[in-house]
């Protein structure tokens, strides 16, 4: 992948961040229109679950965001798609940069 901008870069390590602190299965960051920027992890409870992408959108429309610019995902696998129509409820074109444990981007879903 190419070099991130220095943004994007920021999301994709407080999103790795979140994810090591707490060994969660994913670990997610949001950047909104306003260039404030919210992490979040995966929560999985007996009795609620989401996803670390809603987790951080939640506490990004909690505060007040009302769009998103991009989202950044730290997952073992795809991002699923209840992910993807989250970040697309505030934002049609926002890119979701999706990497790996170790913070690299292996793919851009836009």
């Amino acid at each position: 992948m190419s070099e991130l901008a220095p943004e994007d870069e920021k999301i994709v390590i407080l999103a790795r961040s979140a994810r090591a602190r707490t060994q969660a299965a994913e670990g997610a960051a949001v950047r909104d229109t306003d260039g404030r920027t919210y992490a979040a992890t995966t929560v999985a409870l007996p009795s609620f679950q989401v996803t670390a992408l809603q987790a951080a959108i939640a506490a990004a429309v909690s505060s007040g965001a009302e769009g998103l610019e991009a989202a950044a995902v730290v997952t073992a696998g795809p991002v699923d798609d209840a992910s993807v129509r989250a970040v697309r409820d505030l934002a049609a074109a926002a890119p979701i940069f999706r990497a790996d444990f170790k913070g690299d981007v292996q793919e851009v879903l836009r």
